[in-house]
C-alpha cells in the first residue's frame, strides 16, 4: 500500500480540470487570463491619462470611447474575411499582442519625453481596438483547434471563469498601479501583458483548418449563412435585442445610483464587485447546469437571469441598505446568467458554425453586436433626458427581456446535445438541425 504522501499528487491532479492537464490549452487559457488582466489595467489607466494628464473634458471622453468602439464596429466584417483566406491564424494573433504591446508603450514614452497628446491617445485606442478586433476573431478558430467538440462547455467554463477572475482582479491592480506609479507608466504592465501572452501563444502549434477558398459573395457569405440557419438566426437576434437595451441600461446606471439614489462610491463598488463574485459562480456552475438540462435550456435560463433580475434597479427606493441590497441582487443574479449565457451559446455556436466560415461569422456576430451598442447609448441619453432616468432604466430592463421571444418558439430549448459532440451514444438530430452526419466535422464559434 503506498504511503498517503504519495497519493498526493495524483489527488490534486484528480482536481485539476481535465484541458488544464494538456500543456497546449493551458498555454491558451493561460495567455487568455494574463492578458484580459491587462486589459482591466488599461479600461482604468487610458482614461485616467486623459483626465488626469491631459485634462480632457466631457466631449472628449466621448470621442476617446468612440475610438475604443469603432474598430469592432467598422472591421469585424472585412477581418471576419480576411482571416477565413488565412492558413496561420496563431501567428496573427501574436502579431496583433506584439503590435498592441508596441502601441501601449509609446504613451509612457510619450509622455517622458514631453510629447504626448489627445491626438495620440485617441489613434492608441484606435488601432489597440483594432488588433483587438483580429485577434478576437482568429481566437475563435484556435478554440477549436485546441478543444474537442465534446469539451466544448468545459473549455468555455474556463475561458469565461478567467474573464471574471480578470473583472475582480484587474481593476484593482489597475488601481494600485496608478497609485504606486505616474498615471501613464501604469501603462508599462499592460504591455507587458500582451508580451507575455504573445510568448505563450508561440510555444503551442496546433493543426488549424485549412483556409477558406475565394469564391463570388465571399465577403457576406458569413451573414447569409447566419441568416439561413434557424438555430443561428434567433440567437444573434436575442444576443442583438440584449445588445442594444443593455447598453441604454448601462449607460444611465452610475448616473442614476448617484443622483437618483444617492450611493456613495464605496457602496456602488460593492454592487459592481458583486457582478464579478456572480461570474465567478457563473462560470463554475455552467458545466453542471448544462449536463443536467441540456443546452438549449440553459441558454434559455441563462438569458432570463441575464434579463430579468434587472427589473430590480428601477425598482430600487426607499432606505439605502434596501436600495444596495436590491442592486446587489440584480447585479449579482444578473451576472450568473451572463455567464451561463456566454459559455452554453458559444459552446453550441462553437459547434454549428462550419471552419471554412467560421472567422465570417465571428466578424458578422461582432459587427452586429457592436453596432447595437452605439445605438443603445444613443437611445438610452436620448430617452434620459426627455423621460427621466428612472422610465428610462423600466424601459430598457424590460426590453432586455423581449429577448426570450426570439428564443421560446425557436429549435433552441429542445437541443440537448451538442451536435456532432462525442456522448458514447450513437447522435441523434436535435429538432430544428441538420442530422450531425451532415454538419461539418468542425465548427466555430459566433456571439
Amino acid at each position: 500500500m503506498s504511503p498517503p504522501t504519495a497519493r498526493i499528487p495524483v489527488l490534486l491532479g484528480a482536481r485539476i480540470p481535465v484541458l488544464l492537464r494538456e500543456s497546449a490549452f493551458r498555454r491558451y487559457w493561460s495567455a487568455q487570463v494574463v492578458s484580459l488582466i491587462g486589459d482591466q489595467i488599461s479600461l482604468i489607466a487610458i482614461p485616467l491619462v486623459a483626465v488626469i494628464v491631459l485634462g480632457a473634458d466631457a466631449a472628449e471622453m466621448g470621442l476617446l470611447k468612440t475610438a475604443e468602439l469603432l474598430p469592432a464596429l467598422l472591421l469585424s466584417l472585412p477581418a471576419g474575411a480576411w482571416i477565413d483566406r488565412r492558413s496561420r491564424r496563431r501567428r496573427i494573433m501574436i502579431a496583433a499582442d506584439l503590435l498592441r504591446a508596441l502601441l501601449i508603450v509609446s504613451l509612457p514614452v510619450a509622455y517622458v519625453v514631453g510629447v504626448l497628446t489627445l491626438a495620440q491617445l485617441y489613434a492608441v485606442a484606435f488601432a489597440v481596438g483594432a488588433c483587438a478586433v483580429v485577434f478576437d476573431i482568429c481566437n475563435a478558430t484556435l478554440f477549436v483547434s485546441l478543444v474537442p467538440k465534446s469539451r466544448f462547455v468545459a473549455g468555455n467554463s474556463l475561458l469565461n471563469g478567467s474573464r471574471a477572475m480578470a473583472f475582480v482582479s484587474g481593476p484593482g491592480a489597475g488601481g494600485l498601479l496608478v497609485q504606486v506609479l505616474a498615471v501613464p507608466l501604469a501603462l508599462l504592465a499592460d504591455a507587458l501583458t500582451f508580451l507575455y501572452s504573445a510568448a505563450l501563444l508561440a510555444r503551442i502549434a496546433p493543426v488549424e483548418p485549412p483556409p477558406a477558398p475565394s469564391a463570388k459573395g465571399y465577403l457576406t457569405e458569413g451573414v447569409r449563412w447566419a441568416l439561413r440557419h434557424p438555430t443561428v438566426r434567433v440567437m444573434c437576434a436575442a444576443s442583438g435585442t440584449v445588445q442594444f437595451f443593455n447598453l441604454m441600461f448601462h449607460t444611465l446606471f452610475v448616473f442614476y445610483a448617484t443622483t437618483e439614489l444617492g450611493l456613495q462610491p464605496a457602496f456602488l463598488g460593492a454592487v459592481l464587485g458583486s457582478g464579478a463574485i456572480g461570474g465567478l459562480i457563473g462560470a463554475a456552475t455552467a458545466g453542471r447546469v448544462v449536463r443536467g438540462m441540456g443546452i438549449g435550456p440553459a441558454i434559455l435560463l441563462g438569458y432570463a437571469g441575464f434579463t430579468v433580475p434587472l427589473l430590480l434597479v428601477p425598482l430600487a427606493g426607499g432606505a439605502t441598505p434596501l436600495v444596495v441590497a436590491l442592486l446587489f441582487l440584480a447585479e449579482f443574479l444578473s451576472s450568473v446568467g451572463v455567464m451561463l449565457v456566454d459559455i452554453s451559446s458559444g459552446s453550441l455556436l462553437a459547434a454549428l458554425i462550419p471552419d471554412a466560415l467560421r472567422s465570417r461569422v465571428a466578424g458578422a456576430s461582432r459587427t452586429l453586436n457592436y453596432g447595437f451598442r452605439p445605438l443603445g447609448a444613443m437611445a438610452g441619453g436620448a430617452l434620459g433626458t426627455v423621460l427621466g432616468l428612472r422610465p428610462t432604466l423600466w424601459i430598457a430592463t424590460a426590453g432586455a427581456t423581449l429577448c426570450l421571444l426570439w428564443l421560446l418558439p425557436s429549435p433552441v430549448p429542445r437541443i440537448r446535445t451538442l451536435p456532432g459532440a462525442a456522448t458514447g451514444q450513437e447522435s441523434q438530430p436535435e429538432p430544428g438541425l441538420a442530422p450531425s452526419a451532415s454538419l461539418p466535422e468542425r465548427a466555430g464559434e459566433g456571439t
